[in-house]
Parts: C-alpha cells; structure tokens; sequence
C-alpha cells in the first residue's frame, strides 16, 4: 500500500447501501438544523487544515475571529486543524461561538476550540449548513477543500441563489488564481466583469469585519451591532 493509500470504508457498512444511506443523510439534516437554529448570525472562515501554528495566516485568522466575535457574529468552521483551529480558536478566547462542521475524513481530528460541534459524513450534507447559517464567507489560504468551498460559494452567488459578502484573505496568496480569472478565464468568456466584483480581497483582520459590515448595510440587513441597540 502507497504512503497515501487510504483504508476503504468496510464493506459490511451500511452507507454503503444507497437505501440506507438516505437515513443517515436525513439524519445529519436534522441534527444540522437542530443545533444551530439558534447560532444567531455568523461568519463562515476556511482555509488549509495543513496551515502550521507558525504559518504568517495563524494569527491573523485567529485575530479575525476575535474580532468577528466582537462584532456580534459566531465563526463557523470546518473543525479541523490549521486556519480553522486557528479560527475557533480566536472565537472561543473572545467569549463566542465557536462552531466546528467536522468531516469524518482521514487525517481530520476536531480541533479543541470548538464549543459547538458537529460531525458529517457526508460533505454535501455539512455544506448546506455552511450555506444556511453563515452571513459572511472568509476565505483564508487553502487547498482543494478551501477551493472547492470557495467556488462553490461563488457559483451561488453568480447565479443569484444568495448575496453574501465574500471575502478572500491574503492577497499575494491569491494574485495567482485571481490573475488566472482575470486573465484566461475571463478572455474566455467563461465569466463575465461583473463575476470578478462578488468577492474582495483584504489584507487586515479589521477590514473583513469591515467589509462584512459594509456590504450588509448596503443590502438593508441589520448587522448585529444595529440589532443589539435599544430601539
């Protein structure tokens, strides 16, 4: 077996049989949607679960957690090591929720700053609580899984299933994959000017909270801090 070989999943296990499986599926709706009906408004942040503590993105997605805390919003994460420890871990030191979708996947452990757990087998099923529950996405640097993620976001935003601020951090991370969209992509009217205008990229922890708070009031939606005033 190759160093990357996975173990398969045992062939007696039940998700194996799709008229099975679906009770599992159901399963993790439900106990998505019971516990977080009350997570009150939240930002969603990603990014590599291979990130190390040392890594410059660290602190500064730790920091940004504080001070998304701070501004009135749980932090929703994907529960794993890396940027999204880093997350929940600014999330929890500031008095917050610190919400964690893990994904039972090799290599993948809850990382202990999750106050609100939650655990998925299926990744369909843990991004339709992404989807539902966040009212921001921030998208520190990544891999697959924070690719995927992102694009995924974008498309619904491109075909107007939502509006939500979108927010990628770290711009010399991401002049790569921006220069590509704007270069070949583009040139290749796969996309249009106005696709390149449903996210910003920032450098600061202060500007996503920023960014956040903008683009909601724009929209004619309360933010948390307008919602914690007396009327």
């Amino acid at each position: 077996m190759s160093p990357r070989a996975r173990t398969p999943i045992a062939s007696t296990d039940f998700t194996k049989e799709d008229t099975w499986r679906i009770f599992r599926i159901m399963s993790e709706f439900v106990d998505g949607f019971d516990a977080l009906s009350n997570v009150g408004p939240a930002v969603a942040i990603f990014g590599s679960s291979r990130a190390k503590r040392t890594s410059r993105y660290y602190p500064l997605a730790e920091q940004t957690a504080r001070l998304l805390v701070k501004a009135g919003y749980a932090v929703i994460t994907g529960a794993g090591p890396g940027l999204m420890e880093a997350a929940n871990k600014g999330a929890k030191l500031a008095g917050g929720e610190s919400v964690g979708l893990n994904i039972v996947i090799p290599d993948q452990r809850q990382n202990r700053y999750v106050t609100r757990p939650l655990e998925f087998t299926y990744f369909f099923c843990r991004k339709v609580m992404f989807v539902k529950y966040s009212k921001a996405y921030v998208f520190f640097p990544g891999g697959y899984g924070t690719l995927d993620e992102c694009t995924e976001i974008l498309t619904l935003a491109q075909t107007q299933r939502r509006e939500w601020p979108i927010i990628l951090f770290g711009s010399e991370y991401w002049a790569g994959f921006l220069g590509w969209l704007k270069g070949r992509v583009l040139s290749a009217d796969a996309i249009t000017k106005a696709d390149l205008e449903l996210f910003q990229v920032v450098d600061r922890p202060a500007d996503v909270v920023e960014r956040i708070e903008a683009f909601l009031e724009r929209a004619g939606r309360p933010t948390p801090t307008e919602r914690r005033r007396p009327a």
